[in-house]
C-alpha cells in the first residue's frame, strides 16, 4: 500500500494519496493559483501527481465543491482548519550518523512538555535545555505528543493531523533540529503518540471514509477503526505514522498513549502488528527502537511475545508503583489511591512490576490485572510524577506542593534506586513549584464549555470541589504551567538537583536496571529494603515519621553508606545522622529517608 498523503518523489513533482472508499471524483487542489488536478480511484484509493514543490498549500475536493485539508498532511502552517502544506522531509541534512540509541537498561527518560518546557514553548527554545538534561544523567527525553492540534496551547491528547508536527512549536523542520540536537548529546529521543482516539475540533478523516467505528467507545472520543469493516487501510495508516516518526524524524522509541483504548478483536492485534512493523525497521536499518505503552489494564499480554499470546510491546508505564509511592508520601485514599497506602503494596510492585495481578481492586470493584511473572523488571517504566498524575489532579499540584523536602528526596531514591526504567516529569529534579495544569485554545464555543464541564465532574471521585479547577481555556492556566527553571539555582532547588545527579549516577554505575534483586519489607517499622546481591548494593527506604534503628540486608552488612538522605549535604530540616557505617548489623534511619549502601566505599570494619 503506497504512503498516505502528499508524499515528494522529485524536488517539483509530489503524489497525493487519499483513502476515501465510498467517495468518487476527487481532486486535489493547489491553493496558490487554484490549480485542480483529478485523482484516479484504485480500491478506495484516491491518487494524483502533479508539480508540487516543498511548502505547496493544498486541499482536497469534493464532487459537491466543499474542500478540506489532508487527514494525513505533514503541516498545516495555519492550524487544523487550514489548508496542508507539501514537505519534504528528507531535505534535512541530519547530523547524528554515528548516534546509537540506548538499550531499555541505559534509558533515563526525562518527560517535557514542548509548549510549557521554556517560555518560548518551541522546538528550538528546548534545545537550549538539553545540555544541562545531558550534564543531569538522562539519557533520553520524551516529548509529550506534538501532532498538530487545535490552537496553540494544548497537552497534545487532541492532536487530528498525526503526522503533521504542531505549526506553534516549530513545525516538522523544528522537531527534526531537536532530535538532531539531542543525538548530538547523546540523548535518545521518545515520541508520545495517540492511537486510541483523534480529538473532536478539526477531525476531518470521518469525512473521507470509516476510520471510526461504532462499535466501541472511549472516552475521549469515537474510537479508531482497527477490527471492523474495511479496517485494513485505517491500521495501515497508522503502522505508517508510526514508521513515518522513526524513519523521518530519527525518532528512537514511542510511547503509546492508553492503550487499553485502542480495541481490537481481529487475529493479531494492531498493537502486536505496529511491533511488528517496527522490529523489521530495526532490523533493516540496525537501529534501536523502543515501543513503549501505558496502560492501567495490569495485562501482561502486552509484553509477553506473540508465541506466548502477547503483543511483545518492549515496556509499559507501571501506574500501581506510582500509586504506592504517592499514597504513601501524602497519605490521600480517595478515587483509585484507595487500593493503595501501605508499605506491602509498594513492595509488591517493587518486586513483582505492579501490585494488582488478579486481586479484588475497592476502587474498581472487581478483580484486577494479571501476573507480570517472569517479565524483565527493565521493562517497566516507573515515576512518582509524570503529566497524567500531576496534570489531571484538579489544580495541578506537584508533588513539591504536597508533600516536605524529605519526602521530595525519599520519593527520588525510591524511583532512581528501583531496578526499573525511571522517568522524571519535567522540572521534579529541583522540586519545581509551578502546576502542570491542563490546559486547552479550542475555537468550537460547545467544546470549550462540554470540556469545562467534563473535567469538573472527572474529579468527584477524589472529592475535589468544582471550584477548584482552573479553567483550560483560560491562557492563564497555560501560563501557570509553564516551568520557573530559574528555581533551581536556589535553595532547596540546587541541593535536589544535586541529589538527583548523584543518584543517576549511582543507578548508572551498578547497572540497577533489571539487576537481580531481592525485595523485602516490614509494615510495623515502614521500611522497604532493596538488595542487589550481584551488584553489591543495597538500599532502605523509611517512611515513618520518626528515627528509626533497622536491620540491614545481607550485603550491606560492614558496608558503607554512599549516600544518605538525611546528612547535612541534602539540608537535612530534622534528624539529621553523620552514621556512615554499620553497627551491630542495623542502622539509624531517619524520618522519610533512604539510604545507599556499597561495600566498595570506604573502608569497612
Amino acid at each position: 500500500m503506497p504512503n498516505f498523503g502528499a508524499i515528494p518523489f522529485s524536488d517539483q513533482r509530489c503524489r497525493f494519496v487519499l483513502w476515501a472508499p465510498e467517495k468518487r471524483g476527487l481532486s486535489v487542489v493547489l491553493c496558490k493559483n487554484q490549480d485542480v488536478v483529478p485523482m484516479e480511484m484504485h480500491w478506495g484509493l484516491h491518487v494524483a501527481e502533479s508539480e508540487a514543490a516543498d511548502g505547496t498549500r493544498y486541499v482536497f475536493r469534493m464532487p459537491g465543491g466543499l474542500e478540506f485539508p489532508d487527514p494525513a498532511s505533514r503541516f498545516q502552517p495555519d492550524g487544523v482548519h487550514g489548508a496542508s502544506a507539501v514537505v519534504c522531509t528528507k531535505n534535512f541534512e541530519w547530523t547524528d550518523g554515528n548516534f546509537r540509541a540506548h538499550s531499555l537498561p541505559e534509558l533515563v527518560i526525562y518527560e517535557l512538555h514542548i509548549g510549557t518546557f521554556t517560555a518560548e514553548g518551541t522546538f528550538e527554545a528546548a534545545i537550549s535545555r538539553l545540555d544541562a538534561l545531558a550534564e543531569l544523567g538522562i539519557t533520553a527525553i520524551e516529548v509529550m505528543p506534538v501532532a498538530q492540534f487545535p490552537g496553540t496551547r494544548n497537552w497534545g491528547y487532541d492532536g487530528v493531523f498525526p503526522f503533521a508536527a504542531q505549526n506553534s512549536y516549530g513545525g516538522p523542520a523544528g522537531l527534526q533540529r531537536l532530535v538532531d540536537a539531542a543525538h548530538a548529546r547523546k540523548l535518545s529521543v521518545i515520541l508520545d503518540v495517540v492511537y486510541n482516539h483523534l480529538g473532536p475540533e478539526g477531525n476531518y478523516f470521518g469525512q473521507f471514509g470509516p476510520y471510526f467505528t461504532g462499535r466501541y467507545s472511549t472516552p475521549w472520543g469515537q474510537a479508531i477503526n482497527f477490527d471492523d469493516a474495511r479496517s485494513g487501510p485505517v491500521r495501515e495508516l497508522f503502522i505508517q505514522n508510526a514508521l513515518y516518526w522513526l524513519e523521518e524524524f530519527h525518532i528512537d522509541g514511542l510511547r503509546l498513549d492508553a492503550v487499553h483504548g485502542i480495541f481490537d478483536f481481529s487475529a493479531q492485534h494492531f498493537l502486536a502488528e505496529l511491533k511488528e512493523r517496527v522490529h523489521q525497521l530495526a532490523e533493516r536499518t540496525g537501529r534501536t527502537l523502543h515501543v513503549i505503552a501505558e496502560s492501567d489494564l495490569n495485562d501482561a499480554r502486552l509484553l509477553h511475545d506473540p508465541s506466548h499470546g502477547g503483543h511483545g510491546l518492549d515496556a509499559q508505564w507501571s501506574d500501581d508503583f506510582h500509586h504506592a509511592l504517592h499514597t504513601l508520601l501524602t497519605r490521600e485514599s480517595s478515587g483509585y489511591y484507595r487500593d493503595f497506602g501501605t508499605v506491602t503494596d509498594l513492595g509488591v510492585a517493587m518486586r513483582d512490576g505492579w501490585r494488582y495481578s488478579g486481586q479484588y481492586s475497592q476502587f474498581r470493584k472487581r478483580r484486577h490485572g494479571n501476573s507480570p511473572a517472569g517479565i524483565a523488571r527493565d521493562r517497566f517504566v516507573v515515576f512518582s510524577q509524570n503529566h497524567d498524575q500531576v496534570g489531571n489532579r484538579a489544580r495541578g499540584e506537584r508533588l513539591a506542593n504536597l508533600v516536605d523536602f524529605e519526602s521530595l528526596k525519599l520519593a527520588a531514591g525510591v524511583t532512581l534506586l528501583a531496578p526499573f526504567v525511571p522517568l522524571i516529569f519535567m522540572g521534579e529534579e529541583y522540586g519545581e513549584e509551578h502546576p502542570f495544569q491542563y490546559f486547552t485554545s479550542h475555537g468550537d464555543t460547545g467544546l470549550i464549555e462540554a470540556v469545562r464541564r467534563g473535567r469538573r465532574e472527572e474529579f468527584a471521585s477524589f472529592g475535589w470541589a468544582a471550584d477548584e479547577v482552573p479553567d483550560p481555556q483560560d491562557e492563564e492556566t497555560f501560563m501557570r504551567s509553564k516551568l520557573n527553571s530559574a528555581e533551581k539555582d536556589k535553595e532547596p532547588h540546587r541541593s535536589l538537583l544535586k541529589l538527583y545527579e548523584k543518584l543517576i549516577a549511582a543507578r548508572k554505575k551498578f547497572a540497577l536496571a533489571g539487576n537481580e534483586l531481592n525485595v523485602e519489607w516490614d509494615e510495623k517499622a515502614a521500611v522497604l529494603t532493596l538488595d542487589y546481591p550481584t551488584a553489591g548494593v543495597a538500599a532502605m527506604f523509611h517512611f515513618g515519621e520518626e528515627s528509626a534503628r533497622c536491620c540491614m540486608p545481607q550485603t550491606a552488612t560492614r558496608a558503607t553508606a554512599l549516600l544518605n538522605s538525611v546528612d547535612g549535604e541534602w539540608r537535612c530540616t530534622r534528624n539529621r545522622s553523620s552514621e556512615k557505617r554499620i553497627h551491630e548489623q542495623n542502622f539509624l534511619l531517619g524520618r522519610r529517608s533512604f539510604v545507599l549502601f556499597t561495600p566498595d566505599w570506604g573502608q569497612k570494619k
